[in-house]
């Protein structure tokens, strides 16, 4: 049994092991591949494993050995799942690995835009607070999450666990979700899109991307928010039209906008968030922790030996 690794630097730059996949097979491990090296790396393998390569329609087709894509990740849009069914290939996910991991870089972006600690400590490397003439000193308002409103759109398993810590800083919670009101847990009300954008002071993204969510967050769709309002994106970047965000913090009718995702990663030096002073941008590194991606090579590794078992689990 092959099993090929097209893209696993990310999931494990060194610092897991892959040995358990050895096991089951003649494992290669590439850190990063291109796609016009797609094909030719995996022609012969029975199982490929890939985080960001894209497995399409053309890339099934010639892949004659290939009987289980495995995905790195919970997403699984890099694959053309129908493709892959009309071949008989299965195809798995691994799903809620990094709940725990992305909910915690929400409220890292909360905090520091609410308390810009990141802008304080770097001033203060650079001796601001020495010269000051008071014990204390700030220069921008800080806002106290308490009693505030904080907006959640999808309320799957990330969804709710940011949900449960807003609640714990004191917060009112309202979300956009399928589900019932009657099902949804204590503290928490049920809004559509546009009451939720206008009424919070926090709106956290959290809903997959589709033809219908795509760009959700828009010019029209900003018009609602309040200018002092912190948008959260650790979703998906193209939930979001970066120049309609960038425009609105520009012009002062967003406050703060706070993402680990944008529509094209790594994005190019003339993305116009980053050069906005109030977006916060991080690598999308949420799921990175390293208990995050212990969990996630250990649900890979179990996707890949439920499939050899005949019983495969996590199948999109």
């Amino acid at each position: 049994m092959k099993i090929v690794i097209l893209d696993g630097y990310t999931a494990n730059p060194g610092d897991l092991s892959w040995k358990e996949l050895e096991k089951m097979g003649s494992l290669t491990v590439y850190e990063r591949t291109r796609p016009e090296e797609t094909v030719a790396r995996a022609a012969d393998a029975d199982i490929v494993l890939t985080n960001k390569v894209i497995i399409s329609r053309e890339v099934i087709a010639q892949l004659p050995c290939l009987k289980y894509i495995g995905v790195l990740a919970t997403g699984y849009n890099v694959v053309d799942i129908q493709a892959a069914h009309e071949r008989g290939i299965v195809v798995t996910n691994v799903p809620a690995y990094s709940t725990e991991s992305v909910a915690q870089m929400v409220f890292a972006h909360l905090l520091n835009a609410t308390n810009r600690t990141d802008h304080y400590a770097t001033q203060n490397r650079e001796l601001r607070w020495t010269a000051n003439q008071d014990f204390c000193y700030w220069d921008f308002p800080h806002m106290e999450l308490a009693e505030k409103t904080f907006g959640i759109v999808g309320l799957g398993n990330i969804g709710q666990r940011v949900a449960e810590i807003a609640l714990a800083f004191g917060m009112k919670v309202k979300a956009v979700t399928s589900k019932p009101a009657v099902a949804l847990p204590t503290g928490i009300g049920k809004a559509d899109l546009e009451e939720l954008l206008a009424t919070s002071d926090v709106v956290s993204l959290h809903c997959p991307l589709t033809n219908r969510t795509r760009h959700m967050i828009n010019p029209q769709t900003l018009q609602l928010m309040k200018p002092s309002a912190i948008l959260i994106n650790t979703g998906r970047g193209p939930l979001v039209d970066d120049q309609a965000v960038a425009t609105a913090l520009a012009e002062g009718r967003l406050s703060a906008f706070c993402a680990d995702v944008l529509t094209e990663e790594p994005p190019k030096a003339d993305n116009p968030l980053l050069k906005q002073p109030n977006a916060f941008i991080t690598p999308h590194i949420a799921w990175a922790t390293n208990e995050a991606r212990t969990r996630l090579l250990q649900v890979v590794i179990s996707n890949v030996k439920a499939f050899l078992d005949g019983k495969p689990q996590n199948i999109v």
